[in-house]
Order: structure tokens, then sequence, then C-alpha cells
């Protein structure tokens, strides 16, 4: 791509190029005091030193414009904050994780920078993720026709993950105003980059690309870096399509304050890149020019070290986070129902089948919320909604800007919800996060990611979305269609797990779950879509509360504490034991995280023994979280031990005979409730 010639000494006023000197040389002062603070124990215990990347990063800080661009920075990018804005005060405080500072207040790792009130980002540390939250913001900046680039950097290696290639395919195929800075040092960590591509520039690895701009430039030379930073946005801006800008840098000094670059390279090597160091050449430059004085950079450099001396001082006197705040800003806050208080009522009206409870729930929200959007696999294309049409009529009746279907990527598919929601507060986005609950793995890693941002973010960014994974069992699926992974997302702290049962309740959560901040993992037992002991009468504008179980069976022998699919079974387990004389309570939590303590307390404390019921693996599985519950707050009330029925601990075969073997049923239930009870 041709780069336009905008800035070089002569084109440059005096002023700019003053300003351009004294971020350089304040950032440089920053950069090498950082291992100071860890040595005397003060903070800065991780910091990848930028020197070399100096141009560069220059660059992108003054062509992204606060006001109008997001930027996504990566932990090696120090000069790029303090060029976007960030002060030296700022950036110590980040530095020695302090209470105070902007990016995460002292919970995440040190050199991780970010200005939320300026849409300066923070990103995790898993390298190059952030490249799908930036196109989930271009895609809310096209959608909403604001006139804003967002900005991706990160180093060279991080390329080669696959959600980068995910996020750039994306990018080009939708046409987006997202331009991806590749700031090439020839290392990841101590792993030369050919190791990493045959390419010798990754950037060549994207050439194939539709819709798609590359510009390679020297990282290190000030005007190079700042011409093809300005062609990149205008082009993003004008076109509104992607733009690749590679920098080729040199790293003068270590990975980061762990690592010993002497081990893998040689003193030619290092000497050599000490050689390429932008600061000295700039300075060359401008004095060579007769632009400046020496005395004249002098006292520029003068002020930039009484600049960092100041804001040294004001960081070291901020306070350090107190030990009770990890609490704070775990989960954002859910979407209190105001009619259906407790969600625990029966109503009545026409029963419902399960799926026409969501599809009708989704339609009623999409109009209740116009800023509301759904995307996955197959969801949308003419008459089709989904594998199991549970989006079925949405796109006709909510146009294709708001219901679409996305590449089978599912990184890509979470990775840019979480990008678009942070573009606007009032965006809710609902994603089918795959198109079975068991293919949601290569998404995980973005679960994870979604699931500390309000955390690490200090309560800056809430991920206001909706994960919909169709769960389990029980159609003759096998691998890969049948399992369940509530035991692993719930893990996870910093999200919601809910698995309806009933018509009402499907509704009811979903509604609750869209109408909220923060992110909610909705499991649908898919075998009960279609299923008549699901049906119910749907309220309109039914909802349920988070962390609220539903008592679907009263008893006073003995209580079934359940969820999903294995509600129906228990409840049919109770109704042949009632005529053995054995009256069985069925609770059905319907919410796994937030969990109902009191209710789990009152019923064992009611009947006295308790068993835990469902569909996934008994060993690893939700159930055993319920059993510790009940051991920890009910141990006295319990006169005989808490049983489990769930699956084998194997994978789900796809004969039914070896599906019958594997999963849960009635008389599985039977079979404990009947031991249990006469222990």
């Amino acid at each position: 791509m041709q780069v336009k010639k905008t800035h070089d000494l002569k084109k440059t006023d005096k002023k700019t190029l003053a300003h351009w000197y004294h971020l350089m040389v304040l950032g440089r002062m920053l950069d090498e005091r950082a291992p100071n603070y860890l040595k005397q124990a003060l903070g800065w215990s991780y910091h990848a030193p930028y020197a070399g990347h100096d141009a560069i990063q220059l660059a992108i800080g003054q062509v992204f414009d606060h006001k109008t661009d997001h930027l996504f920075p990566y932990y090696r990018d120090m000069m790029t904050a303090l060029s976007a804005g960030l002060t030296p005060e700022e950036i110590i405080l980040n530095g020695l994780s302090k209470a105070t500072d902007l990016a995460s207040g002292g919970r995440h790792m040190s050199n991780h920078f970010a200005k939320p009130a300026w849409n300066i980002h923070n990103v995790s540390s898993c390298t190059g993720n952030h490249t799908l939250h930036a196109v989930g913001v271009g895609r809310a900046m096209k959608t909403y026709k604001h006139k804003g680039v967002a900005f991706s950097s990160q180093g060279e290696s991080s390329v080669s993950e696959g959600y980068v290639y995910e996020a750039i395919n994306g990018a080009s195929r939708e046409k987006l105003p997202v331009v991806f800075v590749f700031q090439d040092n020839g290392y990841g960590i101590s792993v030369p980059k050919s190791d990493q591509t045959a390419n010798e520039i990754c950037a060549e690895n994207f050439r194939g690309f539709k819709n798609l701009q590359i510009i390679i430039c020297d990282g290190k030379d000030v005007f190079d870096s700042m011409n093809a930073m300005i062609t990149a946005r205008e082009h993003a801006l004008k076109n509104s399509e992607p733009v690749i800008v590679h920098a080729m840098c040199v790293r003068i000094g270590n990975h980061s304050n762990s690592d010993k670059h002497e081990w893998y390279r040689d003193e030619k090597e290092i000497a050599d890149a000490k050689a390429q160091d932008p600061l000295p050449k700039y300075k060359a430059e401008l004095l060579k020019s007769k632009i400046f004085t020496e005395k004249e950079l002098t006292k520029i450099e003068e002020e930039a070290k009484a600049l960092m001396l100041e804001g040294h001082t004001k960081a070291m006197k901020a306070p350090a986070p107190t030990a009770d705040s990890i609490f704070d800003f775990v989960v954002p806050e859910a979407h209190v129902p105001q009619k259906y208080v407790d969600g625990t009522h029966d109503y009545d009206g026409e029963p419902m089948k399960f799926i026409d409870s969501l599809n009708g729930t989704l339609k009623a929200e999409f109009r209740h919320n116009p800023d509301t959007y759904i995307w996955g696999q197959d969801v949308a294309n003419k008459e089709k909604g989904g594998i199991f049409n549970v989006t079925k009529g949405m796109q006709q009746e909510f146009g294709k800007h708001r219901v679409f279907n996305g590449p089978i990527a599912e990184d890509f598919i979470l990775g840019t919800a979480n990008g678009m929601v942070r573009f606007d507060e009032k965006i809710r986005v609902v994603v089918e996060g795959a198109e079975f609950a068991d293919y949601f793995w290569p998404a995980m890693e973005q679960m994870v990611e979604t699931s500390h941002d309000y955390w690490r973010s200090n309560g800056a960014f809430s991920p206001n979305m909706v994960i919909r994974l169709a769960s389990g069992g029980y159609i003759g699926g096998g691998l890969y269609h049948s399992q369940n992974i509530e035991g692993t997302l719930t893990t996870l702290p910093g999200i919601r797990v809910v698995v309806p049962a009933f018509a009402d309740d499907a509704a009811g959560l979903l509604r609750t779950a869209m109408r909220s901040r923060g992110c909610t993992v909705y499991l649908e037992p898919k075998t009960l879509y279609n299923a008549k002991h699901a049906m119910t009468p749907v309220p309109e504008d039914f909802e349920v509360p988070f962390g609220k179980a539903r008592l679907r069976r009263q008893g006073e022998h003995l209580s079934i504490i359940t969820y999903g699919n294995t509600v129906h079974f228990s409840l049919e387990a109770a109704e042949v034991l009632a005529k053995e004389g054995i009256e069985v309570e069925v609770l059905d939590l319907r919410s796994l995280n937030p969990l109902d303590y009191d209710a789990i307390k009152a019923t064992v404390t009611k009947t006295h023994r308790a068993l835990i019921v469902h569909e996934d693996k008994i060993f690893g599985g939700f159930g055993g979280e319920l059993v510790g519950v009940i051991n920890e707050t009910c141990f006295e009330e319990l006169d005989a031990p808490v049983r489990r029925v769930g699956s084998t601990f194997t994978p789900v075969g796809f004969n039914r005979i070896l599906e019958r073997a594997t999963l849960p049923d009635m008389q599985k239930i039977l079979v404990a409730a009947r031991e249990l009870a006469t222990y």
C-alpha cells in the first residue's frame, strides 16, 4: 500500500518535533527506571522494555484519537500509552500496582496500561487475543456509523495465534475500520521468528486476504512510522476496511525482567541491536538539521526528568489496594425482577414448548432493546434459525445487521461479542457460542478472558452478553453432541451459569440474562426443546431472578437436588417412590452460579437426606460442589451420607445402548433413592 509522506524533518513544525522528542526521552527514562522499582521491592515485578520500538509506539499514540478511537495496547506498549496521553504518574501507578492505577487498581500485571475514560483498553496477558476485541469494536463503529478506528497492537510472534487469524479474516470479510499493528523485534521471548512463520515478515501471511491493506514500515524511524500510521488510520476511516502495519523494530534488551537474552543472543547481535536505537538516531537528526541546538534538547531532557520525578513522588504516596477489595467487581449487577420476584409461581394459560418460549423471549427482548444483537454459527439463513431453529424468524423481523451468521470460529464469535459491547454500555449481545456445547472448547480462552474482564478492569468494563449453548444428551448424538460442560464453567468466577428445565424458566432466565450487566452462560438442555413434559404456560413478561431455586415437589423423607434434564427424571422417580411410601422433595436449582444456598439448606434440614442428581459425570461434576456445600452447612442435619447420581466417567457413545449405559435415568435415580431412604 502506498504511504503518504506527510511527515519528515522539513514538513514537521518545530513544536511538534520537540513534543515527540519530549515523549521519547520521557518514555525511555520510565522504561529504564522500571527495573529499579523491582530491585527496591517496590513493584514493577513484570516489565517488558520497549527500547527499540520507540518510533512506532510514538506514532501509534500520536495518531490515536481518544475522543473517537479505541486502542488495545499490549504489554510492551509503554511508549504507546505515554504518547496516547497517559501521564508519568499514571504509568508508574500501574508499575507499582497501586489502588489508583487506572488500568486495574493493582489487580492486573504491571505493564498492562489502560485508561478506560479515553478508550485505552485493559487487555489480558494472553497475547494477541485483544485483536478479536478490536474487531468487535470495529463492528460496532460500522453498525452505529461512528467515525473512528480500533487500534490493536502486538508483537510479531503472537500473530501465530489462531484467534489473530480469525480476527483479521473477520475484519476483512466485514470490512471493518481496524488497524492491526505488528511490532516485529524478531523474537517471541527467546524464540526467533523463523520458528514462528515461513515468511520473514508475518504480515505477508495475510497478503491474499480481500479488503485488507498491508503497510511495512521502519518501526525504528519516527517519520516512517508516523507516515505509516497516519496513512493506515486515514484508509481505515475512509474505506472502512482493515489495515496491517508491520513495523520492523529491534529489541535492545531482555524480553522482560525475568529473561536473560545473553542465553540466546551473542555479543555481536546485542551490539547491533543497541546500534539501531531509535532515540539517539532521532536526536542526531534534530541536531544535524540545525532545527535544535544541544542546549534546547538538553532543556527538554531536564523537563522530562522533572516530570518523571514528580510522577514518581505522587505515585509513591498513592494507596495500595486493600485485601478485602478482592471481592469487589467480581460479577456485574444483575437485573432484578420487579413483578415476578421469585419466579416460582404457576400460571394459567396454554402450555408452550421450551423452544417456542426461547424464540418468543428473544424476539420480545429484541423489541424491548433495539441495541441487542445475536450471531453465531448457522443462526440466520433464510427460513433456518440455528441447528434447532431457536432463532427462527429473527433475521426476517430484525434485519441482517442485528441477526447474522458468524464463521465457524468459536473464539471469533465470543471474542467479537466482548469487543462490541465495549463500544457502548447500552449494547447487549447474545451469541450461540457453538452449535453444541461440546464445540465450545475452542472459545474457552475467550470465555476465561470474559470471566475476569470486570474484575481485572476494577469495574471499568462489564461484558454485557449472553452465551447460549445447546447442552446435554439423550438425542443419540454421541461425542460432540451429548456432553455437559457446566462442571468446567462454574469454576470461573465472574460469570453466571443457568440451566432451565421448563418453558417458563427458559423464558424467565433468558429475559433476566438479557437485561443484566455482565456475562451469563445459558445452557439449554436440547432434548427439552420439544419435550411435552417441559411445556408450561409462560407469562408474556416472565422473569426469573438469578440464584433462586424452585421447589418442584414437596416431600419429607428425602431431598433430590437437581437441574436441567434430570429434573424430569427426578420428578418421575418421586412419583414412583411416593407409591412406596417415600415422599421425595425435588429442588430444581435453575441457577448454578449464583447458587441458592438457602434453598439447599432448607430442603436438607427438612428431610435430612440429600441425593444430588445431574446429567454430567459424577467424577469432577458440579454435584461434588453441592456435596461440599451440604457437608459444610448441613452436616449435623444429615441422617445419611450425601449420594450422587450422574453419568459414568466416560464419554457418551453414539449407539443408543452405550448412551443409556452412560447417562442417568429414572431407574438409576430410583435405585439410589431407595438405598438412601433406608440407610
